[in-house]
């Protein structure tokens, strides 16, 4: 167990893609937290996942309730050795028609949410010499079609983790991104019309979805022993769709 006694935390813990990289983290040994905004879904959906886990229900674009998550689980469960940066929300409007509310939302839940909690995490992770940070890209840096908020996110997802990237290189502190593209999700495949899901699929040299369980085997190796001078990427999870 590569994770035993590391503490991991996991934002957006109530979606498919954060709810499948907390069971394999707990499948690896860690201690994990998982958090969302959603209290009652995070707390059903954690009834089925085994392991030393807690759940804390935080807006990870209010830095004031991150501080007190972050509190909350360095007391219950000690000092953040993981952190992924999974919280996200969708808004693929075009430009024209993205409202300032769908800009904010898209924007804090993806860049402020990974600012929020990487402020808090980093410090320590660079004082104790080892750590991993793991943020979600949008769609369209994986070359996926999105709107403009989306597209803006991801763009400061990537350049946010070369920054900690840099900064953490000669702490022991990694940080990469993963950009996924039509993984198997409510938010993202689900909702598809059956011409939506034809085009998508053919676009895709790998001809199918992804599922969550190949973003969580993602972060399982970004966050292990095994990738430690693996920092500063963005991997792309997409069927080669970034090939065009």
């Amino acid at each position: 167990m590569m994770l035993k006694d590391k503490v991991a935390v996991v934002t957006g813990g109530a979606g498919a893609l954060g709810l499948a990289a907390a069971r394999a983290l707990l499948e690896d040994g860690a201690r994990v937290a998982l958090v969302d905004l959603d209290a009652l879904r995070l707390d059903t959906l954690s009834r089925f996942v085994r392991g030393d886990r807690i759940v804390v229900a935080a807006d990870v674009t209010d830095a004031t309730a991150v501080r007190a998550a972050h509190e909350r689980i360095r007391s219950e469960l000690g000092p953040v050795d993981i952190l992924v940066n999974a919280a996200g929300a969708s808004g693929g409007s075009p430009l024209a028609s993205t409202d300032d509310s769908a800009w904010r939302r898209v924007l804090g839940a993806a860049i402020d949410g990974s600012f929020h909690w990487s402020r808090a995490a980093f410090p320590e992770m660079a004082a104790r010499g080892w750590g991993r940070i793991v943020c979600v890209g949008g769609h369209e840096a994986a070359g996926a079609p999105r709107g403009a908020a989306e597209a803006a996110a991801s763009g400061a997802i990537a350049s946010l983790t070369q920054a900690l990237a840099r900064e953490g290189a000669g702490r022991g502190v990694t940080a990469n991104a993963i950009a996924p593209a039509y993984v198997r999700s409510a938010s993202v495949t689900e909702h598809l019309t059956e011409a939506q899901r034809r085009q998508a699929l053919a676009a895709i040299p790998a001809g199918r979805f992804g599922e969550p369980e190949e973003f969580a085997h993602a972060v399982r190796f970004l966050v292990s022993p095994l990738a430690g001078f693996v920092t500063g990427e963005v991997i792309h999870l997409d069927g080669g769709l970034h090939l065009g």
